[in-house]
């Protein structure tokens, strides 16, 4: 049976969600505050003293202190070893001084602090969101509450995942048999496949790659698991929709980025013609380019990437956004390490999620450098339960850390 686009919203998100989806849109002025309630929770101010970036085991951190001595980490992506000079001259110093339990004005007040809207895109958002993260897990670990918490509170604690393949260099049947492979070490049900070439004008990986990896993944797998994929742009309107009717005889779970990213309106000429979801948003950091999008139902789910986007607050705002038109939001989210985290407690507290949140396929050695793991078992991630993110990072690894200059 086809996955229809308004079952496809009712079975993810379910009736209750759905029920929540009132939720009027929120403003991304400045002045809005109106989305979190912080000063409820944390009765004192919480006065930002610094926020530096540190370097250790190849692994790079922000780290925010209070005047009062509390603490919040948080990792970057691997986008900070070009975005450092935005992160350290541009938006650190922003931060510094300021009550961090008005992180939501703060957030709106980066963005036209020292003319840093000129730079508006994934460079200046994920310098913001890096230091978003951390003060969120300082002002969890003030108040002694889960980010999940902060946000709103905790609506689930385990998240259903979709094991992403990153890959198109490989055969459809070498593709089938690894990614098999880790659904059943993992116990995951749900999976993205890549089609297409990426950004390739309707070219595909290899000749006949997607025409035969589908039906030989809906083969292999069965019908129990849903099957996503991803054309990261590879297509015009006339193939994506052509490919679609392929995808939808396949019953495919939803059709990520099926045309360029900017092209919204060759996306929703491809929305408009499937009755299979379309997903995109991955790409996008502007709040009225979300609004867009979603008025305009260029896709059925929006992607926002929590890194790329600036963060907790902006992404819970397209969250809203798309929940005022029954919209799902399954954030983009590959990335491992501790945007894991991140991710999973987004999840918690955030009611119109999607039914899978992404994970990346690609076999994962043990994290030993945080504890708890983030892995999937059962086909789940447990959401950490302790203050702020509720990662313990090894102390011999902050310890060894230093400042990056």
């Amino acid at each position: 049976m086809k996955t229809n686009r308004r079952e496809f919203l009712t079975s993810s998100i379910g009736a209750g969600m759905l029920a929540m989806a009132s939720t009027p849109p929120l403003s991304a002025a400045p002045s809005d505050t109106s989305l979190l309630k912080l000063d409820t929770i944390v009765k004192s101010p919480v006065k930002i003293a610094s926020v530096e970036l540190l370097i250790s085991g190849g692994h790079y951190f922000v780290r925010s202190t209070s005047t009062d001595g509390a603490v919040g980490i948080a990792e970057t992506n691997e986008r900070i070893r070009y975005l450092y000079p935005i992160l350290q001259q541009l938006v650190m110093p922003y931060f510094k001084g300021k009550d961090a339990r008005a992180i939501e004005s703060l957030v709106d007040g980066v963005y036209v602090h020292s003319s840093n809207y000129k730079l508006a895109g994934l460079a200046l958002w994920c310098c913001v969101g890096w230091v978003e993260f951390s003060l969120f897990d300082l002002l969890g670990q003030v108040a002694r509450k889960s980010v999940g918490e902060l946000l709103g509170g905790v609506i689930r604690t385990e998240i259903p995942v979709y094991l992403s393949s990153m890959r198109r260099d490989t055969t459809p049947e070498q593709e089938v048999e690894w990614v098999g492979k880790r659904m059943e070490e993992t116990g995951a049900r749900a999976c993205k496949l890549k089609i297409g070439g990426r950004m390739s004008k309707n070219a595909d990986a290899s000749p006949g790659r997607t025409d035969r990896l589908i039906p030989l993944a809906r083969k292999t797998f069965g019908d129990a698991v849903a099957i996503h994929v991803d054309a990261n742009g590879s297509y015009d309107s006339a193939k994506a929709i052509e490919i679609g009717k392929m995808l939808e005889a396949h019953n495919v779970f939803f059709f990520e980025e099926p045309c360029p990213f900017e092209e919204l309106e060759e996306t929703k000429r491809v929305a408009d013609a499937l009755t299979m979801p379309v997903a995109g948003g991955e790409q996008d950091t502007s709040l009225p380019r979300f609004q867009w999008m979603v008025k305009n139902r260029v896709a059925d789910i929006v992607q926002p990437d929590l890194d790329y986007n600036g963060g907790f607050v902006r992404t819970m705002r397209v969250a809203r956004l798309a929940a005022a038109a029954e919209m799902a939001i399954t954030p983009h989210g590959p990335q491992g390490g501790l945007s894991t985290a991140y991710l999973v407690h987004f999840a918690s507290a955030t009611p119109n999620m999607g039914k899978f949140q992404e994970y990346n396929a690609a076999p994962q050695k043990r994290e030993a450098w945080f504890e708890p793991s983030l892995e999937v078992k059962n086909g789940v991630i447990k959401v950490p339960t302790g203050p702020g993110l509720g990662i313990t990072i090894d102390s011999t690894l902050l310890r060894q850390s230093e400042p990056v200059k």
